[in-house]
């Protein structure tokens, strides 16, 4: 058996310029966090010329038999895609959980994503390093699944850890913000995170995105540069560990997201933020792409039971998490091994 696993991560500044439409012309700059939240893959050797897969969030169960094409549309084609880029066809049982539901704007897509490409390279004996893991993670998704996403939550889930991930269209590189503790302790202590009870697709919203910044729409294009610019404002704050100064840069920032895309926001979710404002969060944002999912703020210790009283009165629940710095790695290889390194 091999077992790997991946942390999903929240956003401060930057979100919407890791899209290649924004990128590749402009250069995109996010700074995030990965947190003590995880996508899990067991593998285990079959003895049946097989290839199942389970999983345990979309409760639904795939068989391959090697006489079939390995094909990744329908049930757990990000699996499936995978584990054809890797010609894994059989003698392989999959099982996958992650501890928050999907789609509610933590990454956890690519983090499934970036776990699976670490056990199943692992089980093959490559040693790819966290920049490798992320590249073929956003691969698989942006090119082999055509799917209209960035590149920031495979790095993070990759890496691991406080860091401010650049984009441009040769390369991407990846700054961990190296806090003294005490700064990065007060950073912590002033997040929350509370479900909204709802998820969403976030290809939706992002397919607006990307139209809009192919044609160049001056609100979206000036919200994404103002996006980028907070960006890094957000790591020169945190460098010098002026860490209340972020509740505002969030604040501003959730302003310009919600010019990305008509359904970034809406009622239901504006009001709950206004909330929270009310009762003492000086900022803050949903997280991924909007439209529901979870809602990170940034409030002052003093402030949060009453914010999350007034919250959790109108039916979210608040999430305890701590940021990590462990990145994708594996926590159990009993000597799993699959035939072969080749990759399709």
């Amino acid at each position: 058996m091999l077992i790997a696993r991946a942390p999903v991560r929240i956003s401060f500044a930057g979100g919407g310029t890791d899209l290649p439409a924004y990128y590749e012309q402009y250069g995109g700059c996010v700074v995030s966090t990965s947190i003590d939240k995880y996508f899990y893959v067991f593998l285990q050797a079959s003895p049946a010329p097989t290839l199942q897969i389970t999983s345990s969030d979309y409760q639904t169960f795939y068989r391959h038999v090697p006489e079939q094409d390995l094909f990744w549309d329908g049930d757990l084609s990000l699996p499936r895609a995978i584990l054809h880029h890797f010609d894994v066809t059989r003698g392989v049982s999959m099982f996958l959980a992650s501890e928050i539901p999907p789609g509610t704007g933590l990454g956890s897509s690519s983090t499934v994503t970036v776990a699976i490409v670490k056990a199943i390279t692992t089980a093959k004996g490559l040693k790819l390093p966290p920049q490798d893991i992320a590249e073929l993670a956003s691969y698989i998704e942006i090119e082999k699944l055509g799917m209209p996403i960035g590149k920031q939550d495979q790095y993070a889930a990759a890496f691991g850890g406080l860091n401010r991930i650049d984009f441009s269209d040769t390369h991407t590189t990846v700054t961990p913000l190296k806090l003294p503790g005490k700064v990065l302790a007060k950073l912590e202590a002033h997040l929350m995170l509370f479900f909204t009870g709802g998820t969403r697709a976030a290809s939706d919203i992002l397919r607006q995105q990307k139209a809009s910044s192919l044609s160049q729409d001056p609100r979206v294009m000036n919200a994404l540069h103002d996006v980028k610019a907070l960006a890094h404002q957000v790591h020169a704050l945190l460098e010098r560990g002026d860490v209340e100064a972020l509740g505002d840069i969030l604040h501003e920032s959730w302003e310009r997201k919600k010019r990305f895309a008509s359904n970034v926001s809406n009622a239901r979710l504006d009001n709950l933020y206004a909330l929270a404002r009310t009762h003492g969060a000086r900022g803050g944002k949903i997280a991924g792409a909007g439209g529901g999912g979870f809602l990170m703020l940034f409030c002052a210790p003093d402030y949060q039971d009453a914010v999350t009283l007034a919250l959790e009165n109108e039916g979210l629940k608040r999430m305890e998490f701590h940021f990590e710095t462990g990145g994708a790695h594996v926590l159990v290889n009993a000597g799993l091994r699959l035939n072969g390194a080749r990759a399709r």
